[in-house]
């Protein structure tokens, strides 16, 4: 399956990305330079330093075995035929913890945020998560990343935490934020 070529993202799953070996292929790559881009650029994902091509190729191959398991979701969306982000959610491992999910990562390349390509892949990631039973899905964020936790609110995510200056960028310290969308409470 080729990614159309158009101005609205195109929202890929894990299935069709495993599925073509173009794409499959490809998407390691793609996902590494839009990763190590970002995070050059002080992106909150996670990483202090750029990861590795084999980081990410790890990452995405952890998060494609879990999805086949039916205890993660990977997107990836696509504008105009290319990679330009990719999001996914993984279930907590604790036997108590089952029943809920994380949505650890969402990145969009700095060219194409503002399109609506964040605001895609999570509400894909969210319906995914619905779908497969998750009853909590949760996230934390970099507290100077507002328009992240402006997204997160916009699609039914509440604040049920902060942790002050919790994450250190270097000399810089950011406030670690938790967010929720709690399923069990809607219809």
């Amino acid at each position: 399956m080729n990614p159309a070529m158009t101005t609205e993202p195109v929202i890929l799953g894990a299935r069709e990305l495993t599925s073509d070996p173009e794409l499959g292929g490809r998407i390691a790559e793609s996902a590494h330079q839009i990763l190590a881009t970002l995070v050059s650029g002080g992106a909150a994902l996670g990483w202090v330093e750029p990861p590795s091509r084999g980081e990410v190729a790890e990452l995405l191959g952890h998060v494609v075995s879990a999805a086949q398991a039916g205890d993660a979701a990977l997107r990836a969306a696509y504008l105009d035929g290319r990679l330009v982000g990719l999001g996914y959610w993984l279930r907590y491992a604790r036997p108590t913890h089952r029943p809920h999910g994380d949505l650890e990562k969402i990145a969009v390349d700095a060219a194409d945020q503002g399109r609506g390509v964040g605001r895609a892949l999570t509400a894909a990631l969210i319906a995914d998560a619905r779908e497969a039973g998750i009853e909590v899905l949760t996230l934390d964020a970099r507290g100077d990343n507002t328009s992240a936790l402006h997204l997160y609110r916009s699609l039914g995510f509440t604040e049920y935490g902060r942790l002050p200056d919790f994450v250190a960028v270097g000399e810089r310290r950011y406030d670690k934020v938790f967010y929720m969308l709690d399923f069990r409470q809607r219809g």
